[in-house]
């Protein structure tokens, strides 16, 4: 078994010790937002950070991760509040949303170490692959984040958390609950 904090939480992987963690996550921990691109490292959807470096977990295998704090997506705020994330939406640098997570966690850990990073850190630092090409944006939502992380700046549309069940179905009666419709008094 393979043991590891993962988003603050310890868990452990009965799974093979050459098992990508990135099939860990997902299979295992249910933690989907790490995403599958390519298999290979090249395109960096996988990425997470382990022990706060921006790895992509399709490379590394569950026993390389054992002991380390690994940090996917889901782990990073649960209510979308962290610069990068409020960043890429108020710099509209989200577009099919695919490749976000890998690209969100990267910048996060880039930040981390170089809370100013000028644009050629970023495009050297920030290799993911995006189809869509939102790279400009990119670039001014990672330098915008790090303003908003140093208090130099704040970001007053941020993204709105989760919608509960009960909210969406008032917002669209198609989805309320047919038992509480039928009238039974």
């Amino acid at each position: 078994m393979s043991k590891m904090t993962v988003n603050e939480r310890p868990v452990q992987f009965d799974m093979d010790r050459d098992t990508p963690l990135l099939w860990a996550l997902r299979d295992a921990a249910n933690l989907t937002g790490t995403k599958y691109g390519c298999g290979v490292g090249d395109c960096g959807a996988c990425m997470v950070l382990v022990d706060g470096e921006a790895l992509r977990s399709c490379l590394v295998t569950i026993g390389e991760a054992e002991g380390r704090y690994i940090t996917t997506i889901e782990g990073l705020s649960r209510d979308r509040s962290h610069p990068v994330q409020q960043a890429l939406v108020a710099e509209q640098a989200i577009q099919c949303g695919f490749c976000t997570p890998g690209i969100t966690m990267a910048a996060a850990a880039l930040l981390d170490r170089s809370p100013v990073p000028g644009e050629t850190e970023i495009r050297e630092t920030i290799n993911n692959l995006c189809r869509c090409g939102v790279y400009p944006r990119l670039v001014r939502a990672i330098q915008r984040a790090g303003r908003v992380a140093l208090r130099r700046e704040t970001i007053s549309a941020a993204p709105a958390p989760g919608i509960s069940a009960e909210d969406a179905a008032r917002a669209v009666p198609a989805l309320a609950n047919p038992v509480e419709d039928e009238g039974l008094d």
